[in-house]
């Protein structure tokens, strides 16, 4: 059976930035072994499956896979999933409802001089309990100093659980050198998918990061937005900061610029999508 496929880059503002997506269209018929086996295959962070919505409201649902499993949320498949359903439908502007296993999300995709931008209201976060300093710098290479001192790890969710790991200045970023099995170790007790090292100034409503998974084949995520409304929670609730413009991916290569804005306690979580290339599947 034939299926489109479209190969984006997600909270990109050029091609060739941001986090890489491959969306799949009408995949109702496909069985799990098989978006399982093309996540693999197409060794990005994940793939994801359109498939017919089951719950009142939505008007799509979104099966999001890594290489591993499926994922209930996840950030950047959210929004590039969303442009790439617009693009199928021939919309330049569109809000939809997307149904994950998190739930509802409404997205929202315009397209204005060919550019075609995405957000997402993320749900209300849960805050989960403060992590040991020391524990969480010896995970990412860096020392007990290189911590904030203000800003202490905490896991929080909007989805998916992750933990925050606010440094003291942005040099400690440059340094970080992931040690995986105690990535693994600290993170798997919280279900959490990642570390979110950030460089925060809350006063200016910006912050550097880095995105360190608990694994090694996974390794860094260039642009994690199911991360960055959790960090925009985590400092409205410990600074008041209520806008934050996120660099990520700058040590790999990969420039992202995530941009989340709080609303009645939830993170409005937007940034560029650039389509790469369409093409077509044939998959049992």
């Amino acid at each position: 059976m034939n299926h489109r496929i479209s190969w984006l880059d997600v909270f990109a503002e050029a091609p060739l930035a941001g986090n890489g997506l491959a969306v799949v269209d009408d995949a109702d018929g496909l069985a799990e072994e098989t978006m399982l086996a093309l996540a693999r295959e197409t060794r990005l962070s994940e793939t994801t499956f359109v498939q017919s919505p089951s719950a009142d409201g939505a008007d799509y649902r979104n099966r999001i896979w890594d290489p591993h499993e499926e994922l209930p949320f996840a950030g950047h498949p959210s929004l590039g999933t969303a442009v790439a359903v617009a693009r199928w439908r021939d919309l330049d502007r569109a809000s939809f409802v997307q149904q994950t296993g998190a739930g509802l999300q409404p997205v929202e995709v315009s397209r204005e001089n060919g550019s075609w931008r995405a957000s997402m209201l993320q749900n209300a976060a849960e805050f989960g309990p403060e992590l040991e300093r020391d524990a969480v710098m010896a995970a990412v290479g860096l020392r007990a100093e290189d911590a904030h001192a203000e800003l202490p790890p905490q896991v929080v969710s909007t989805g998916m659980p992750h933990v925050m790991a606010p440094v003291s200045e942005p040099g400690a970023l440059a340094r970080a050198r992931p040690d995986y099995p105690a990535l693994h170790e600290l993170s798997e007790p919280y279900g959490s998918i990642v570390v979110y090292l950030a460089s925060c100034e809350p006063d200016r409503g910006e912050a550097r990061a880095r995105s360190f998974t608990r694994t090694a084949e996974m390794g860094e995520d260039p642009a994690t937005g199911s991360a960055a409304g959790p960090l925009g929670a985590y400092l409205l609730e410990r600074t008041g900061c209520e806008r934050l413009v996120i660099r990520q991916g700058e040590e790999m290569g990969r420039p992202s610029l995530l941009v989340v804005e709080m609303e009645e306690g939830r993170p409005q979580v937007s940034g560029g999508v650039v389509p790469v290339f369409d093409g077509e599947l044939s998959l049992p």
